[in-house]
């Protein structure tokens, strides 16, 4: 089901890191592909360096028969093919997201609907809101560093407030206190 009004950029979920979201609980919930965020979700901003907790996660997602796709908004494409290939799995470079034509492109690889889809990123104005239009469930996770482009930094307040707003009127799930620690760690 489609968010409309405040609730587009609400995350279905909020969790730390890619490594809290379990591949049997996704898989329960009749997700059967994973549309993913790069920078800051899957590796710091910019980087190469995949870190081994998220190498690990990938391979739990494959061997319970989940497909991945990377959906990056980076223009440095070269990179994005190189993370690809090093993970196995899929992706869609310059996917301008939150617009739907590389959400569309990343289910199309993945052979799969909306409704058996997740999307997963460290953005609201990005990825949340770009998996919301499309119709997927979308998790929130926590940036993985401080460094990042200019402009998502001005978002982060945004994204802030918004979270707090979603609490507090109840939209957003409570999770073990998981929203607290990233809205502590946002300022």
């Amino acid at each position: 089901m489609k968010k409309r009004g405040w609730l587009v950029w609400c995350p279905d979920e909020v969790v730390s890191s890619v490594s809290d979201i379990h591949p049997t609980w996704l898989v329960q919930q009749g997700v059967q592909a994973v549309l993913l965020d790069l920078d800051n979700t899957l590796v710091p901003w910019q980087r190469v360096d995949v870190p081994e907790s998220v190498r690990q996660w990938i391979g739990e997602m494959k061997r319970a028969g989940l497909r991945l796709c990377l959906v990056s908004n980076t223009r440095r494409r070269r990179r994005l093919e190189v993370l690809a290939k090093r993970l196995g799995i899929a992706y869609v470079p310059r996917a301008f997201k939150p617009r739907r034509y590389g959400l569309r492109q990343a289910l199309q690889q993945l052979k799969a609907t909306p409704e058996q889809a997740v999307m997963i990123g460290d953005q609201m104005f990005t990825d949340v809101w770009g998996g919301n239009r499309m119709g997927m469930r979308t998790i929130l996770v926590l940036p993985m560093a401080r460094r990042e482009f200019i402009g998502t930094k001005v978002s982060r307040l945004l994204e802030r407030i918004l979270l707090w707003a979603y609490q507090r009127t109840g939209a957003l799930k409570q999770g073990a206190g998981t929203l607290a620690t990233i809205l502590a760690s946002k300022k």
